[in-house]
């Protein structure tokens, strides 16, 4: 009989053999430790619905009617951001655009950002009034400018939902005006909050932005987290009469960002404490737990037309989330596309690398080469053309 040290033992050779052929690399420990922080139950927050969740891994930590459909108010925001941002990133939009404001986008409802009709604005400054001001006008005059009306927009929208997988939300507008068929979830905004950080980093600045001017008006970002906690860099707030006041908030502590989002609230307070409530649970209990640091080699690799070997790295720190004072084992994956050709730029990825806990996928990021592959000499290039030809 082995005894339960060797038993413990031959887990872990074997676990850092797995993980040696599938990525090459490792760099970390895939030892369970079991000693662990208590968890208690999340707080009581008085709202009608919340989560508290990992955003890249989407690990749930608390949350409560967290799937009941509700008004979102302007929470609608942030879906009509990400369609507009992937937009941009598409090349249908640039933040240099001049967008001229319709008498439809004039009139709107609501917060203001307080445009001009028949005057033109930029992208940037719209996107600006959309998120810090939640004005309903710019957000209209952008849903215009993409799809040519915000009905066309709505659509759109509800398309990208489904790309998404938000099961639960239904958009009737672009700013969140009441509509009995317009609704979400606490879950999927979450989901939505996490989509933006994720895809378009280089637009998330604006939701920390703490003011913004335009049309010689001041307004201040609704959010009074980001006056409050300086960890806290977004997300969104809302508010209709129907809807109550709601907040989707997002804080980053030692390298460890957690999202959410609460509904239903009574008033700015009791929105602005539940979340920080949240925030702070999720921080007091879970931990991130760096596997790869930003520009670590996780693995090699080869390509046709080069004889280089090309080492691969991520752009990013690779954080998975643990109970505080937990590790669990993990095994990360390492694809790389098939027919790799040189040249090879740093900047385009040519893989990923993906981490399991329990057969479950709790992070996969992108990897890159290294540096700039180029071509090899012109027999190699020739000779791998040849080989090419017949695959």
């Amino acid at each position: 009989m082995m005894t339960n040290a060797v038993q413990s033992n031959l887990i872990d050779v074997f676990a850092k053999m797995v993980t040696t052929l599938l990525v090459g690399v490792i760099s970390f420990s895939c030892a369970t430790t079991i000693a662990a922080t208590p968890i208690p139950p999340p707080p009581t927050v008085p709202v009608k619905a919340y989560i508290l969740l990992e955003p890249m891994s989407g690990k749930i930590l608390a949350a409560s009617h967290e799937m009941d459909r509700l008004e979102p108010a302007s929470l609608t925001k942030l879906m009509s951001a990400y369609v507009i941002f992937d937009a941009i990133r598409l090349g249908k939009l640039k933040l240099t655009d001049d967008v001229l404001i319709s008498e439809h986008a004039w009139r709107a409802e609501g917060s203001r950002t307080f445009v001009e009709v028949n005057t033109r604005v930029n992208v940037e400054t719209l996107i600006q009034g959309m998120i810090i001001q939640s004005g309903n006008d710019a957000t209209i005059a952008l849903a215009e400018a993409v799809a040519g009306s915000e009905p066309t927009f709505v659509t759109l929208m509800n398309q990208y939902s489904q790309r998404l997988g938000l099961k639960d939300s239904h958009w009737m507008n672009s700013t969140g005006l009441p509509d009995p068929q317009h609704y979400t979830t606490a879950h999927d905004l979450a989901m939505i909050g996490a989509a933006i950080i994720r895809d378009f980093p280089s637009h998330y600045k604006y939701y920390s932005q703490r003011e913004f001017t335009y049309n010689h008006i001041t307004q201040q970002n609704r959010n009074g987290l980001l006056e409050k906690d300086s960890t806290v860099d977004g997300i969104k707030t809302g508010h209709t009469d129907a809807a109550g006041f709601c907040l989707a908030a997002s804080a980053v502590r030692n390298g460890l960002r957690l999202v959410s989002v609460v509904l239903g609230a009574k008033n700015f307070k009791d929105r602005e404490d539940a979340s920080a409530a949240l925030l702070g649970y999720g921080f007091s209990f879970y931990e991130g737990r760096t596997l790869y640091t930003n520009g670590q080699v996780v693995g090699n690799a080869g390509a046709y037309k080069t004889r280089e070997n090309i080492p691969l790295v991520l752009h990013k720190p690779l954080v998975v989330l643990n109970a505080r004072g937990s590790q669990v084992a993990v095994i990360p994956q390492l694809f790389v596309k098939k027919k790799l050709v040189a040249p090879l730029s740093a900047s385009q990825p040519i893989g990923h690398i993906r981490i399991l806990e329990n057969n479950r996928v709790i992070a996969d990021e992108p990897v890159y080469p290294e540096h700039d592959i180029a071509l090899g000499n012109s027999f190699i290039t020739f000779w791998d053309g040849i080989k090419l030809w017949f695959q």
